[in-house]
């Protein structure tokens, strides 16, 4: 208050109302000590005082009082804050400041990476990182912890932490397209799922096989997904061991998957057309009205058979059918039932056509082997594998991965032997064929659809025709030109 009121009093105003001379009044005076003689003091010159120096006092009281009162709100924190000292000092109010230590701010742990490797479960992972069968429990037992259940080589599980160490989140990634986040909850997690989905953009392809598929896919730059899928839609009419000549082509439209402005993945055929030895067998995409989708030529017949031509990929025949036979082992003229084919170990082995294991097992001429019933008539047989992937009883479809290759039993390298029976009786898997029945064509009712859905990737495919056709002629003018 007493700065408060020195202000006042200096200022121009007040220093005209007030006369410093009135203000005596509120003075001490000191006391005469009794018996002293008191000093006469020179009378001064009176000088005359302004007549509303009373006024002025009262106006300046009334101001005190009114500083003496302060905001009950503020009157706590304006004493204690220095910026109200720095307002008393200037006279001006001034701007305030919170600082704000970062420090204080609690930042989350990071995650901890654990990438699924070969032979891991989730106990394993979980151990890895540090934590409990406990945990695994309770992340697991979640309403989206079944996908934990099912992991793969390749995938990632992160963790992070909560303030005192506990396993606060778990985050399962699958691939781009698709992760799950567990947070705990109390004593539970809850779980939330990401799922993505990628932009579909349609490429095109072109291939000339010089001395296999693969690696004429390979060359065009295609991924293994796509030229197994050559593969698959062509393994009815196509076996890929001994129908590719050299010259062979391929001119396919594919869609691919795009993530955030990057090629993903790709993905399935659109329309493909073979060229062997001047055939041309032309396949689409179609779903039909109930919604099954397969692959057929341009007049809607089924590119399914009942049978594959050949029960796996890319590779060559070491032995044929041959019912009088030398065997390389035994040394003695034993019928060849069926036809070898050479691959190296580990080839997957594919069903011929949709059936039922009638046996899988192991013997010392066979090896590991696989027979497979296909309805009343039919039957297959598949020897010398390295894995049986299936047991018995079991369905499986045309193209599933009942074994891989390999040389068990009597066997002198890896190589499958195929057989195939017709009502108990061998016949040469290369040639019977011809007498199988018929695919299954689109009916009647669907072939409007069917045409109009296919107009577009045929004219693609015809584009790409001639695009090859001009690009080899030219190829071969430039040939015998340097010659």
């Amino acid at each position: 208050m007493t700065r408060a009121f020195r202000r006042l009093v200096n200022s121009r105003i007040l220093s005209q109302l007030v006369n410093w001379s009135d203000l005596r009044l509120f003075e001490r005076r000191r006391p005469i000590r009794r018996g002293a003689t008191p000093l006469t003091a020179p009378t001064p010159t009176v000088r005359r005082s302004r007549p509303w120096g009373l006024l002025g006092l009262a106006i300046v009281a009334g101001l005190l009082v009114v500083l003496a009162m302060p905001d009950a709100k503020t009157t706590a924190t304006a004493l204690d804050s220095p910026m109200a000292a720095k307002e008393a000092a200037i006279g001006q109010p001034a701007l305030e400041f919170i600082v704000v230590d970062a420090t204080e701010i609690p930042t989350p742990p990071p995650w901890h990476e654990e990438t699924v490797r070969e032979g891991d479960n989730l106990s394993l992972i979980f151990s890895r990182a540090g934590f409990s069968e406990r945990d695994v429990y309770e992340v697991s037992r979640t309403d989206g912890g079944r996908g934990l259940r099912k992991i793969y080589p390749g995938q990632t599980i992160a963790f992070r932490t909560g303030t005192h160490g506990e396993l606060h989140k778990v985050k399962h990634t699958e691939s781009k397209l698709k992760w799950t986040v567990f947070t705990r909850d109390g004593n539970d997690f809850k779980s939330s799922v990401t799922q993505r989905s990628p932009e579909l953009r349609q490429e095109s392809a072109i291939l000339r096989i010089q001395s296999s598929l693969f690696l004429a896919g390979q060359r065009a730059g295609l991924s293994n997904r796509v030229i197994m899928g050559l593969a698959d839609v062509f393994g009815g009419v196509i076996d890929f061991a001994l129908d590719p000549r050299v010259g062979d082509t391929i001119e396919l439209v594919y869609e691919a998957q795009w993530l955030d402005g990057e090629k993903y993945a790709d993905g399935a055929i659109v329309a493909a057309a073979f060229t062997n030895r001047g055939t041309t067998f032309d396949a689409f995409r179609y779903t039909d009205s109930q919604g099954d989708m397969s692959y057929y030529n341009g007049e809607g017949v089924s590119m399914r058979k009942a049978f594959l031509k050949a029960p796996l990929d890319f590779t060559r025949v070491s032995s044929n059918f041959n019912p009088n036979r030398l065997h390389p082992i035994y040394k003695t003229k034993r019928p060849h039932r069926g036809t070898d084919y050479a691959a190296p170990r580990g080839t997957p082995v594919y069903a011929a056509g949709d059936g039922r294991i009638l046996e899988a097992g192991y013997t010392r001429a066979n090896g590991n082997y696989v027979f497979i019933q296909h309805g009343e008539n039919y039957k297959t047989h598949y020897l010398h594998l390295h894995k049986r992937k299936v047991k018995q009883g079991q369905r499986v479809t045309q193209g599933e991965v009942i074994g891989t290759v390999g040389s068990t039993g009597a066997a002198t390298g890896p190589h499958l032997h195929y057989e195939f029976l017709v009502k108990g009786v061998h016949q040469n898997p290369r040639r019977v064929h011809k007498s199988l029945p018929k695919a299954k064509s689109l009916p009647e009712s669907e072939m409007a659809r069917f045409k109009s859905t296919v107009q577009t990737p045929s004219q693609q495919l015809a584009v790409l025709y001639q695009d090859n056709r001009l690009a080899m002629g030219q190829q071969a003018t430039g040939s015998s030109g340097g010659e």
